[in-house]
């Protein structure tokens, strides 16, 4: 492994971290800032200001959420590209690739963006799940573990909220709480693999 390679991992990892960290302060920001919003009754999504009272949407909260949701795809996106340069886990760069265009297409495509946003989110929603199973196949160690247990986690909530709606366990919760629960998971997983790859970058070819 050369000084060449293992710098390029590790950009790959800092370009990740960035994103999550951005995306995590952004959300935080926004729902600070949404009249009336609730973490239990509301969509991550409805930060774009797409429930009632449908304020303008340059509003703060949907600049934040929109921006940082195109952002946290966009180096995710980054991130794969690198990792692929690196000569490592087609497979992993391709899925993971794949999720961060859906991220962006999230924040391209709002809420009342109509059906076109239900369809990019399903993907991310599924695509970022799968990648972080996949990369048990590359990593090492107990993040190999995680990694699985956390894929199909946020993979069985997925399930439940298309197939059981309002009798899904999870919607206890409440309709955001599903979400947060099919989500974070997920974008807590993204930040351990891009502290991975900034430490060791053991990395199998």
């Amino acid at each position: 492994m050369n000084i060449k390679s293992v710098s390029l991992c590790q950009i790959a990892g800092a370009i990740l971290f960035i994103g999550v960290l951005q995306w995590f302060m952004a959300v935080l920001a926004a729902e600070t800032l949404f009249p009336g919003y609730s973490i239990q009754a509301n969509d991550l999504s409805d930060l774009a200001s797409t429930v009632p009272p449908n304020i303008s949407p340059i509003q703060p909260p949907a600049m934040l959420f929109n921006a940082a949701t195109f952002i946290i795809g966009l180096l995710s996106l980054i991130s794969a590209t690198l990792i692929y340069l690196f000569g490592q886990g087609r497979l992993f760069s391709a899925l993971f690739g794949l999720s961060g265009i859906f991220a962006m297409g999230v924040g391209i495509f709002p809420g009342d963006s109509g059906r076109i946003h239900g369809l990019v989110a399903l993907g991310w929603f599924a695509a970022a799940p799968i990648s972080a199973i996949v990369s048990a196949r590359i990593v090492k160690g107990p993040l190999a573990w995680f990694s699985v247990a956390i894929g199909l986690f946020s993979l069985i909530v997925l399930f439940f909220a298309f197939s059981a709606g309002m009798d899904s366990p999870f919607r206890f919760f409440g309709r955001g709480g599903e979400e947060r629960m099919l989500v974070f998971p997920v974008v807590m997983w993204m930040t351990a693999f891009a502290g991975y790859l900034m430490g060791s970058c053991k990395i199998d070819r």
